[in-house]
């Protein structure tokens, strides 16, 4: 059954950055759309940043130009770059098959910004 098991987060102060990483399994993930999202307190799920098997990425407006995701098919792990970080990112990422938010999500990792 699909796997997908988040790590990296941390408590950062702005402006700083943090890597995610998701490793997946029981499924060809080399072959799958990949995804990041997220759930800040208090808010609904949202989707932040996709990753298309060939090579294409896309961005939330939200994070454009601050995160960049990415995957190593070799390892199955899929990551997540998150630079010049802000306290309103404060939320579990989850690591997703699949564009939006529909698909497969892991448990999630916390990530706090804060002074």
């Amino acid at each position: 059954q699909v796997q997908l098991v988040e790590s990296g987060g941390d408590s950062v102060q702005p402006g700083g950055s943090l890597r995610l990483s998701c490793a997946a399994s029981g499924f060809p993930f080399g072959t799958y759309y990949m995804s990041w999202g997220r759930q800040a307190p208090g808010n609904q799920r949202e989707w932040v940043a996709g990753d298309n098997p060939r090579g294409r990425t896309d961005y939330a407006d939200s994070v454009k130009g601050r995160f960049t995701i990415s995957r190593d098919n070799n390892k199955n792990i899929l990551y997540l770059q998150m630079n010049s970080l802000k306290p309103e990112y404060t939320a579990v990422y989850y690591c997703k098959t699949g564009s939006g938010l529909s698909g497969n999500w892991g448990q999630g990792t916390q990530v706090t910004v804060s002074p």
